[in-house]
């Protein structure tokens, strides 16, 4: 699993690095230069979309995702286990068909020859990106439903350890 989650962070990482040398230089070049880049925009917003959906899974994997905890403290941890299991297993459900409905928009993509309006960069290839990263997240959610046996640790300060002190 550790070169898939190096891959991943390396792709967010150039992702987010690369749309901020954009911002940047967009930036310099119509304060100083009185011109700005051409497309940033449209480039912008490609990059955006490798920020985050190479991210997703990165998050879901380690659980730093937006969760409902407030129930926590009166859960015993059996149910936060099996909380976790079902929780696990729903995402990777909303996950797989988020990924098939994204797989059949690219087809269409495809088909169509969908490009950006300034610097016709096909669409196609990063909505399949897209997919593919939303199957990655759904098997991530998949595998941690099956394998992760621990209880889940809660996100409220204090109710961790004042389990651990009973």
């Amino acid at each position: 699993m550790k070169p898939l989650e190096r891959a991943l962070g390396i792709g967010a990482a150039l992702s987010l690095f690369a749309m901020m040398l954009l911002t940047f230089c967009d930036v310099v070049g119509r304060k100083f230069l009185g011109e700005s880049i051409v497309g940033s925009l449209e480039l912008t917003e490609l990059l955006m979309l490798g920020a985050i959906f190479f991210a997703l899974p990165l998050a879901s994997l380690k659980g730093e995702h937006v969760v409902f905890d407030l129930l926590d403290v009166f859960l015993p941890p059996p149910v936060r286990k099996l909380q976790g299991i079902i929780s696990n297993l729903f995402c990777a459900l909303l996950m797989a068909g988020a990924a098939w409905l994204v797989w059949l928009r690219a087809l269409r993509i495809m088909e169509d020859g969908d490009q950006t309006a300034q610097l016709s960069i096909e669409l196609a290839p990063f909505v399949v990106l897209t997919a593919l990263l939303l199957l990655a997240t759904a098997i991530m959610h998949l595998v941690l439903a099956v394998t992760d046996h621990r209880v889940p640790h809660s996100h409220l300060p204090g109710v961790d350890e004042q389990r651990a002190a009973q």
